[in-house]
């Protein structure tokens, strides 16, 4: 919704938010939350030992800026930019919970074979998993950042320059250099192909 809507529009319907006007606020929220799902779903992952899942994170955001919004004061920057600023440190607590947690949920027993991956499988998407985590590890964080918002979250470049306060061209060339870096680490670390 916010990515067709044009800033301007966006930050009257802050304003009026902040006042608390419940339409706005309704709209608000609505207009937020696809956003952050996204943007929850791609820096929450799957692989967490967690209770939490990425959902449950977008909620705990959704009623952080909820509980926010009275309090709420511009100070320069794009209404999106403290949205996804307290989306950040939700995806954060959820990590330490997630480390902090030591339990093994276990499913019900099934009463027939399921369908879904077996061990192989669940083994082969968890390597994966960390081999992805590995090289997005050797990034800067901001270089990190712009690519799980580009290319995860799926913002534009004007919409992720907003949420790491750079310019969208900083933002292109930043990614490039990402992936750049990403394709030389994926490169070297390939066995030369033999003659």
């Amino acid at each position: 919704m916010t990515s067709r809507l044009p800033p301007e529009a966006l930050e009257r319907e802050v304003r009026q938010a902040v006042t608390g006007d419940r339409l706005a606020i309704a709209w608000l929220l609505a207009s937020i939350r696809p956003l952050v799902v996204r943007y929850c779903r791609a820096r929450v992952g799957s692989q967490e030992r967690s209770f939490a899942s990425a959902d449950d994170v977008a909620q705990e955001v959704c009623l952080a800026v909820l509980t926010a919004l009275p309090t709420y004061k511009d100070h320069g920057r794009p209404f999106l930019a403290f949205v996804y600023g307290i989306a950040a440190h939700k995806v954060a607590d959820a990590h330490r919970a997630a480390l902090r947690n030591r339990a093994e949920p276990v499913p019900e027993v099934p009463d027939a074979p399921t369908e879904e991956d077996g061990p192989e499988q669940s083994a082969l998407r968890a390597e994966l998993s960390r081999h992805v985590k590995a090289l997005l590890g050797i990034l800067p964080g901001k270089q990190r950042e712009i690519l799980m918002l580009r290319v995860v979250v799926g913002l534009s470049a004007e919409q992720t320059a907003v949420v790491v306060g750079s310019s969208p061209g900083a933002v292109r060339v930043a990614q490039h250099r990402a992936l750049s870096r990403l394709r030389r680490q994926v490169d070297s670390a390939r066995p030369a192909a033999k003659a």
